[in-house]
This record gives structure tokens, C-alpha cells and sequence, in this order.
């Protein structure tokens, strides 16, 4: 018995098929457009977590310079070092 545009029922379509079409049709350039996207995905991440790096060593620089007691050795080494990579920037 013939279907509704003329086709016989033993020549349906596998599942599928039509999907399968849709990406055949696709613009050859999509896939370049979603790899872009990624990279300017991670060039943010890479600068917010630099700036995230950044703030974090003023806060401890700030946190050193606030102290009202000596310091230690190593603490006098840490602000030294963070004031020497502020200044370098």
C-alpha cells in the first residue's frame, strides 16, 4: 500500500536518516566557528584567573604591610618578593 507521497512502506527510512542529512547539510565553517568560541573561552579564563592571581598577592601584600608586629624571615622575603613582581608590572 502505497504512503501518503508515493513511497512504498518497504522503502521507509531507518531512523536517522533525516539527521543524518541535517549534518551533511551543515556549513563546512561550523565546526571553525565552535573551535573559535573555545579559544576565546580560554583566553578569558586565562586572563580572569590572572587577574584572580593578582589580586590575591595584594591582598596578601596588604595583609603583610598592615602587621604591627615584626615579621618573620620568611614573611620579610614573601613581601620583598611581592613588591619586587608589583613594581615589575
Amino acid at each position: 500500500m502505497p504512503s501518503v507521497n508515493g513511497e512504498d512502506e518497504a522503502m521507509a527510512r531507518r531512523t536517522g536518516v533525516k539527521a543524518a542529512n541535517a549534518k551533511a547539510k551543515r556549513p563546512v565553517g561550523e565546526g571553525v566557528k565552535k573551535l573559535e568560541e573555545y579559544q576565546q573561552m580560554w583566553e578569558i579564563r586565562e586572563k580572569y584567573l590572572a587577574f584572580k592571581d593578582k589580586l590575591s598577592n595584594k591582598k596578601l601584600l596588604d595583609s603583610l604591610l598592615a602587621r604591627t608586629e615584626p615579621l618573620s624571615e620568611l614573611e620579610v622575603a614573601l613581601k620583598n618578593k611581592l613588591i619586587t613582581e608589583m613594581l615589575s608590572m
